[in-house]
C-alpha cells in the first residue's frame, strides 16, 4: 500500500472500516458522523448524527454484506477526499410476524 498516494490509503481505509461497521452494527457508525453530516437514502435527505444513526439502525434487513469491486479516492483543494464505491450488497431480510 506504501506505493499509492496518501489519499488512496486514507480513503481505501476509510471505506473498509464503514463498511466493516455497517456490515457488522450500524449503531456504531455514529462515531464517523458529525451533527453537519448529511445522508440521502432513496430520495429521502437525514442531517446530523443522530437522524443519520436513526436512519442506517432501521433499515429493514437484518443482515448484509457489501461486496466491493472498486474504489475510487481523489483529493480535493481543501485536503479533504471524496471516495467513490461501487459493489455488490447481499441482504438477509428476516421476515416480520
Amino acid at each position: 500500500m506504501g506505493d499509492k498516494p496518501i489519499w488512496e490509503q486514507i480513503g481505501s481505509s476509510f471505506i473498509q472500516h464503514y463498511y466493516q461497521l455497517f456490515d457488522n452494527d450500524r449503531t456504531q457508525l455514529g462515531a464517523i458522523y458529525i451533527d453537519a453530516s448529511c445522508l440521502t437514502w432513496e430520495g429521502q435527505q437525514f442531517q446530523g448524527k443522530a437522524a443519520i444513526v436513526e436512519k442506517l439502525s432501521s433499515l429493514p434487513f437484518q443482515k448484509i454484506q457489501h461486496s466491493i469491486t472498486a474504489q475510487d479516492h481523489q483529493p480535493t483543494p481543501d485536503s479533504c477526499i471524496i471516495s467513490m464505491v461501487v459493489g455488490q450488497l447481499k441482504v438477509m431480510v428476516l421476515p416480520q410476524w
